[in-house]
């Protein structure tokens, strides 16, 4: 039997739409980028930019490519995915997103006791008229004390967690300029001293005084880290975000560099 085929049709109100799919798919995903293998759901949204002539996409067919393309998700070949799905739907622009956690063994410094420290990852990837872009974007967590505190204190300063969020951009032949496992060891080297989840008295000691000898206020942490992926001429965006154990809001920072030497950093320029 022939069944009706309504969303295939032609809409005549003349409105684009700037992303139309699925989003909040669960879907097993094996991430591996030559240096990190680990399997994980993820959580994955594909949207199209949909024509004024087409009454809607094919959705279905989204979830039979991560199906037959994400479950091994490497993101120097996402491009390949884009134009798949861009030929499988009709359109010349497709937008991906696959967000999943990601872990990395750590060890303490005196004790030596080993751990597992658990970052965020979100890989958004874009097809737009041949041109393929990529974020990958690593969230991770370290303590920072404040400089202001320890200056004015007899004794003490406050400290706290502080979410760092590193956003590196790829475009072209360059889609993943920055590994997953640098990101996650740069985001650590940022702060006054990084998060464990395993501390013994020995480790807590020694963590609380490193920290204690490099304070950093947010806007630090932002631009410290933001000299260090410069000098890699890879564009970024950092958020850090201090979870303030003294005060009733937190403190953020952010930041978006663009590599003037990059090819959507010329077009936003023109």
């Amino acid at each position: 039997m022939s069944l009706p085929d309504i969303q295939s049709g032609s809409d005549f109100r003349g409105i684009d739409l700037d992303h139309v799919g699925i989003s909040n798919l669960r879907y097993p995903v094996t991430f591996s980028d030559g240096e990190l293998t680990q399997s994980g759901v993820a959580d994955i949204e594909m949207t199209v930019g949909l024509p004024a002539a087409h009454r809607g996409t094919h959705m279905s067919r989204m979830v039979e490519i991560t199906h037959e393309h994400l479950q091994d998700l490497d993101p120097r070949t996402i491009g390949t995915i884009l134009k798949v799905a861009s030929t499988r739907l009709d359109v010349p622009t497709v937008a991906l997103q696959v967000a999943m956690p990601i872990s990395a063994e750590v060890q303490s410094p005196v004790s030596g006791a080993t751990s597992w420290q658990a970052h965020d990852l979100v890989v958004r990837a874009t097809l737009r008229h041949s041109q393929i872009s990529v974020e990958t974007a690593i969230a991770s967590e370290v303590t920072s004390v404040c400089p202001c505190s320890k200056a004015i204190s007899d004794y003490g300063a406050h400290n706290q967690r502080s979410r760092i969020t590193l956003t590196t951009i790829g475009e072209g032949d360059w889609p993943y300029p920055i590994s997953a496992t640098e990101s996650i060891e740069l985001i650590r080297a940022s702060g006054s001293c990084p998060v464990l989840p395993l501390v013994k008295r020995p480790d807590e000691r020694a963590v609380t005084m490193r920290a204690h000898d490099k304070p950093m206020f947010v806007e630090d942490m932002a631009r410290d880290l933001s000299t260090v992926i410069r000098k890699r001429h890879v564009s970024h965006r950092i958020e850090i975000r201090n979870f303030e154990s003294i005060h009733s809001h937190d403190a953020v920072a952010r930041l978006t560099w663009r590599n003037p030497a990059s090819a959507s950093a010329r077009h936003n320029s023109s």
